[in-house]
């Protein structure tokens, strides 16, 4: 995950609540070092590690959120893919800010990426690749888990309202702050470099026992030849998602929004209904560029 996690709380009890609060911290701290791509002793390390020569077996909890990755790989048509791991590191984008790859590179990558590559055994809780060179990367679901996770702590400790967020692109709202009906939380664009203002506000979302996650394609992000290239790859071309710019995703499950925002911004405009349908009462919001740097074209309801 690799990012930074912080928590508000409300009630009365202060000791009370600072106890829940560092347990659920806690929790992400554990989760961390199960889930990270960037921790050595971390099972998803040793699973890149090792699963392309043997069968590599994992908690239960890790392998049921691998599970949940791949029904969520086939939901989304390919557009959400834990695998995209040797596209991330193709692009220069696995720990560095990026770089245009050859195309014999990106083809090499292309190869070793998708969820036919794995297979995950139910009975013995294990995980085997098909080939050397497949990596596991729960960069886009992995922060909600973890998130949902300290969030459940909170409520069984009796914590009514609280406010979570993982590296400012995942959310989620524990009941409502005091004298509220839900917790408000801004939705920006991204702002212009050139003139100093802050980014234009798109929409402010109302979220109560709900989370919200944003993904974008600035941030981590390169430009070359005058186009900008950002770190959200669509694994069924190997390349940078293009024309969405922005795309949030409301729901009970922040695991669930974490990975499908990033779906909807890799789907875009012809395939994003197919994401907007796959739950009950999902709110979203989709930003496009068509040609032009403000160009943007809103779908969603996401304030509602």
């Amino acid at each position: 995950m690799a990012t930074r996690f912080e928590i508000v709380l409300h009630g009365e009890n202060e000791a009370a609540l600072r106890a829940a609060g560092q347990e659920a911290l806690e929790e992400v701290d554990r989760l961390e070092a199960q889930l990270s791509l960037y921790r050595p002793a971390s099972q998803i390390a040793r699973v890149n590690a090792l699963a392309a020569r043997q069968a590599v077996r994992v908690s239960p909890p890790v392998f049921q959120l691998l599970r949940q990755a791949q029904r969520l790989h086939e939901e989304t048509g390919g557009a959400f893919d834990i695998t995209i791991g040797p596209l991330v590191r193709c692009w220069g984008f696995l720990g560095g800010t990026g770089r245009m790859p050859e195309p014999e590179q990106l083809a090499a990558a292309r190869a070793l990426t998708g969820m036919r590559h794995v297979e995950l055994d139910a009975d013995a809780f294990s995980v085997r690749f098909d080939r050397e060179g497949v990596m596991i990367d729960l960069g886009a679901i992995g922060k909600g888990h973890a998130i949902d996770c300290a969030a459940r702590i909170l409520r069984e400790a009796g914590v009514a309202g609280a406010l979570l967020h993982g590296g400012t692109s995942t959310t989620y709202a524990l009941g409502a702050p005091p004298d509220a009906e839900a917790w408000q939380v801004a939705v920006a664009a991204a702002p212009d470099p050139g003139d100093g203002h802050a980014p234009p506000l798109q929409t402010v979302a109302r979220l109560r026992d709900e989370a919200l996650s944003v993904s974008a394609v600035w941030g981590r992000c390169f430009e070359a030849g005058g186009k900008i290239y950002g770190h959200v790859l669509d694994p069924r071309t190997g390349r940078p998602a293009s024309g969405a710019v922005l795309a949030a995703v409301a729901l009970p499950s922040a695991t669930e929004t974490d990975a499908l925002s990033t779906a909807l911004l890799v789907a875009g405009r012809r395939g994003g209904r197919r994401i907007e349908r796959l739950r009950p009462g999902m709110r979203t919001l989709l930003l496009m560029r068509d040609g032009s740097r403000d160009g943007y074209w809103t779908r969603g309801n996401l304030g509602n």
